[in-house]
Parts: C-alpha cells; sequence; structure tokens
C-alpha cells in the first residue's frame, strides 16, 4: 500500500511540476490532458513511478567520455558498431565510462545531423542490437537531433504531399516577414521555397535546405519527441545531447534564440526524462559565448552538463602563443556549477573549434592571428551570416594534433607534448572530460576526404581501417601510440582522486601567464591538488610558495610520482610539462 501511495505522490508531484510549462507554452490546451499525455508518450509508468532526487550526480572522477562517430574504425566484414566496440574495449576500456556516438540514424547531409529516420539505426552501421551491446559496457549518449529534421523525413515528404496531419509540423515564415533579427550559423538563405498542393510554401532552415525546422509550437511535435526518447531509453541509451538546441523555439520579430520558451521545452523535457530514467543525463550543445551558454543550466532544472565551449579556443591559443592570460581569465569567471549539474570539457569534437565563444575574451587581432597560425597547420576556416548579412568566422576545422604542430611561431618538435599538455589541463578541470576518438588516436587532416565532399568538418572526421589504426596505435615509434598510452595514463591518474570529482571545489592560480594553474579540493575537503601547466616551449620556473602547500600535510606529484621534500622550493618544467601536486595518494 506504501509502494502505491509512494508512486500516487511521485505522479502527482511530476503532474506538479510538468503543468505550468505546458500551459506556459500551450495556452490553448487543455493542460492536464496534454500533461497525461506527454506522460504516457515518455513511457513513465503511473503504478511504479518514482520522484528523482533534486541536485544528484550522476557522475564522479571515474568518468571520462569519448566522442565518435559509429563508423570511425571499419573493417571489412564486420559492422562497423561492432568494430567500434572491439577498439574500445581494445585500447580504451580502462578508460572510458560513456561514449557520445553521433547520429547513428540514416541521414542525407552535415554527417549525420540530417535526419531522415529517427526510428532505426543505419544500416550501414548496425542494428538496434549493435547499440544496445554496447550500452552494457558503456553509457551511451544518444544525440537528439531534434531542431530539425532531413528533408527526406517522411514526416517533411507528408507536408509536402499535403498530408494533413504533417501540415503544422514545421516552421513557415513569408517573405514579408520581419526576419532580419535571426540568428544564423550558416550563409544559407533562412526560408527554402516548397511547393505543396496548397500552393508554394516557406519553411524555416536554420542550417541548409536539407535540414527542415520542426515546429514545437505543435504539441504533437513534441508528444512525438518523448516517445522517441522513452525508445532510445529502451535500447541503452542514458545520457541525451540536445543538438542545437538554442534554436529550438521560433517566434517572427526575434533572434529565434535561447528564448525563454526555449528554456521551458528543455525544463519539461527534463521533468519527463528523469522521472523516465532515474540517472538518465541530459546536455545542452550551445556553441555560443558563456553567458548564454550557462543559462541551459536553468536552476539546476534543465541541462545536467553543458558543453565548455569556450575552453576549446582558448586552450589552444595559449598553447600557439605560449600566454595563460586568456585562458586564466576566463577560468577566474567561471561560476562553479551546482551540484547535480557540472561542464562536459572537451578540446576537439565532430565539428570545428568554435569562435564565437571566444567573442569577449580574445581581441579580433588575437583572434586573427590564432586563425593564421591554425591555417599554416592545414586548417580551414567556415562562416556565418552576421545580422547585418557580413560573413564572421564561425569555426575553425582542423584535426587537433595538427593544431599543435608548433605555435605562432612556426612548427616545431612539441606537437605531441601540446597535445598532451592541452588534455591534462581538461582532463583535471572541473567537470566530466569528453575526447574525440580522433584525438585519442591522433588522426592527422584528412585531405583526401575533404577535397571528396569540400565539406571543411570533413577534414576532421577520418574513417580508419582497423588494421591500419591498430598497426600504428601498437608501434611504440608512433605518434600515435605516445598520444593514446600518455591519454590513457593521465586518465589512471585523474580516476584515483576524489580532488578530480567533476564537482570538486575549483580555484584559479595567480601564476605567470607562462604558467597556468588552478587547485582543486576534494568533496570531503580531504584531498587537494595544485595542477600547474607550462604553456610555452622554453623550460620555466614554479616557486612552490605560490601554492600554499600546507606544512602539516606530505605533499607528491603524482605525474612523475615524486615526493615534494621542500615546500619552498622550486620546480623547473619543461616546455609543456604538467604537474599534478597532491596531500593524498
Amino acid at each position: 500500500m506504501k509502494t502505491v501511495q509512494a508512486s500516487q505522490q511521485a505522479y502527482d508531484a511530476l503532474i506538479e511540476r510538468i503543468s505550468p510549462l505546458i500551459q506556459s507554452l500551450y495556452p490553448d490546451e487543455d493542460t492536464l490532458e496534454l500533461a497525461q499525455q506527454f506522460i504516457e508518450k515518455t513511457g513513465i509508468d503511473k503504478s511504479h513511478c518514482e520522484m528523482p532526487l533534486s541536485h544528484q550526480s550522476h557522475w564522479n572522477e571515474q568518468d571520462v567520455m569519448v566522442i565518435t562517430y559509429g563508423d570511425s574504425i571499419v573493417t571489412d566484414g564486420e559492422k562497423p558498431l561492432t568494430t567500434l566496440k572491439k577498439t574500445l574495449d581494445r585500447f580504451l576500456k580502462e578508460s572510458l565510462s560513456m561514449v557520445h556516438i553521433l547520429p547513428y540514424y540514416p541521414y542525407t547531409s552535415d554527417g549525420g545531423f540530417a535526419v531522415s529516420d529517427y526510428e532505426i539505426i543505419n544500416p550501414s552501421l548496425g542494428t538496434w542490437d549493435e547499440v544496445t551491446e554496447i550500452s552494457h559496457s558503456y553509457r551511451i549518449m544518444a544525440d537528439l537531433v531534434i531542431n530539425h529534421c532531413s528533408s527526406e523525413h517522411a514526416w517533411f515528404k507528408g507536408f509536402m504531399a499535403g498530408d494533413p496531419k504533417y501540415q503544422n509540423y514545421f516552421v513557415q515564415a513569408s517573405l514579408e516577414d520581419d526576419l532580419s533579427q535571426v540568428v544564423r550559423p550558416r550563409t544559407t538563405p533562412l526560408l527554402r521555397p516548397t511547393m505543396t498542393p496548397g500552393g508554394e510554401k516557406y519553411v524555416w532552415c536554420t542550417f541548409s535546405h536539407d535540414q527542415i525546422d520542426l515546429n514545437f509550437s505543435n504539441p504533437e511535435v513534441f508528444l512525438e519527441v518523448m516517445r522517441l526518447i522513452s525508445m532510445y531509453i529502451d535500447k541503452g541509451a542514458s545520457i541525451f545531447r540536445l543538438d542545437a538546441i538554442g534554436f529550438l523555439w521560433k517566434i517572427i520579430g526575434t533572434s529565434c534564440m535561447h528564448l525563454p520558451e526555449t528554456h521551458q521545452a528543455i525544463q519539461l523535457m527534463r521533468a519527463l526524462i528523469e522521472y523516465r530514467l532515474a540517472d538518465a543525463i541530459i546536455i545542452t550543445e550551445t556553441n555560443v559565448p558563456k553567458r548564454e551558454n550557462l543559462t541551459y543550466f536553468g536552476n539546476a532544472n534543465e541541462a545536467h552538463m553543458v558543453y565548455n565551449f569556450s575552453l576549446p579556443p582558448l586552450l589552444i591559443n595559449s598553447l600557439l602563443t605560449g600566454s595563460a592570460k586568456h585562458l586564466k581569465t576566463w577560468l577566474m569567471s567561471m561560476p562553479p556549477a551546482q551540484m547535480g549539474t557540472t561542464f562536459l570539457n572537451f578540446i576537439a569534437s565532430h565539428d570545428g573549434i568554435g569562435v564565437r565563444p571566444a567573442e569577449g575574451i580574445l581581441d579580433p587581432e588575437e583572434l586573427q592571428n590564432m586563425i593564421y597560425a591554425l591555417q599554416s597547420f592545414g586548417a580551414k576556416v567556415s562562416w556565418r551570416t552576421g545580422l547585418n548579412g557580413e560573413k564572421h568566422p564561425y569555426e575553425i576545422n582542423i584535426a587537433l594534433i595538427d593544431a599543435f604542430k608548433g605555435t605562432c611561431e612556426g612548427e616545431d618538435e612539441y606537437q605531441v607534448a601540446r597535445m598532451l599538455c592541452a588534455h591534462a589541463i581538461a582532463i583535471a578541470l572541473e567537470g566530466v572530460p569528453a575526447i574525440y576518438i580522433h584525438s585519442f588516436f591522433a588522426t592527422e587532416n584528412d585531405y583526401d576526404s575533404l577535397a571528396k565532399t569540400e565539406h571543411n568538418r570533413d577534414i576532421n572526421r577520418h574513417q580508419w581501417q582497423e588494421s591500419e589504426l591498430t598497426a600504428l596505435l601498437e608501434d611504440s615509434r608512433s605518434k600515435h601510440y605516445a598520444v593514446l598510452n600518455g591519454l590513457n595514463r593521465l586518465i589512471a591518474l585523474r580516476k584515483q582522486h576524489a580532488a578530480f570529482h567533476p564537482n570538486a571545489t575549483q580555484f584559479t592560480l595567480h601564476l605567470d601567464d607562462a604558467l597556468f594553474g588552478f587547485w582543486r579540493q576534494s568533496l570531503m575537503r580531504h584531498q587537494s591538488i595544485f595542477v600547474v601547466n607550462n604553456v610555452t616551449n622554453q623550460s620555466q620556473i614554479l616557486n612552490l610558495a605560490q601554492l600554499n602547500l600546507i606544512d602539516m600535510d606530505e605533499w607528491k606529484e603524482i605525474i612523475t610520482d615524486e615526493m615534494i621534500t621542500d615546500l619552498y622550493g622550486e620546480i623547473e618544467l619543461a616546455p609543456y610539462q604538467t604537474v599534478w601536486i597532491t596531500n593524498r595518494w
């Protein structure tokens, strides 16, 4: 009887939580009836309903994520998702707990982000069985590409055919509407003319004319998305990436970016998902400046994690210039995440290095110098259209190992050292590290794919033959071996220390600009780790008196496994060397 009563109380609490959101988003609908439809579509069992704990962190220092396509590694006669799991198990099993498999659905363009069918796995990758098999060893992050779908999706085909069900599934506008304030990440025209039985209509395309924006002001669209999420949970997903979510809600005459309705939609999604799966994690992907990005935490009721989008350009800039000035200023300004929320720290991904998150931190000349340096290492630049129609750099496309070929002064011999230094920083920062699979493998610029597709992002989306990759990763003379083993060792150390919990205290150290440092303290306050990184290609002296090493404790540098005997002495850091100095080991 108590269980039944508790379930009813949890169900009532869910209704109470989501009803105001539904009323605000859909004022013309019956709120209670629509709330019950949302609960049913999400697969929440009223008779076994459990109330999720607030401010609960579903992660710890053991957690590290890899970002990968389902076919980043292939071998003849085997499903790529099977090959992926074999490769992860062979080279990364001890390092990883989470796997972000980029869109694994059938698609028509944009590297998987123009989804033509949300219900099946792309047959070229495998089936749902392979996805579920991976979920038995790693937590899977599924991509929710819900701002738009492919122009080949059945919903849009129904719209073009005049099917009444789909006439309000897509955002429409007219050429007379004032769309001058709409924020765009691309340079293509916003509206796509589309012929239907009712005449020519103009559908909204934030990204490309093959990606038609879904209309979330129609509750039927939102209900369908929740049905899909329930299915993904059944197939093994427990982490959900809300792709391009900042563009979700459109109101003509506004920027159509970060609208209040978008935040309310995320709050509704969050409530439903965590009642369906208590330890689920929602991650928002909003490639925008810091202040805008952080709003997606809400009051610990929207995203559990947000991508730390400012980290990649600022970290790369530091290692190119040999100055941590801007990286330090940014870190000092970052608020600590509430319990139950944290940052996803990454340096590279399937996309490029976002430029917008560096706005207001790097001045135009510094940004241009960074672009010039990376272009000298083979980078390409992708562009966006500003409010006045002018073009601005949107992202820099390059394989991360090649971004570290040298500094603004040119190439040198410290490529691998810079790569490991950058990741030592990302691995140690407050938050959960997310490492692109091609960073683990030190994959270089793929000029052949770039030439074939003429899509800048394909320079960093190489597809490895398993046998070739394995040979390189097992060759102790190769940079691929050096990077993989260096990263695995850093991750193994991270996992041993409570001060690296994603929500452990963090404080920026005031050091010379040649050194970038911060202090981490465990949640129980028993362990401190001082993290200091030489971001230059010259040896630097660290004065330990600057670190406030408490003399009642013993201290050890855990990367070199050396005791610190003189708390007021000096340590000479080699170019790009990292030290982790702790009082517990």
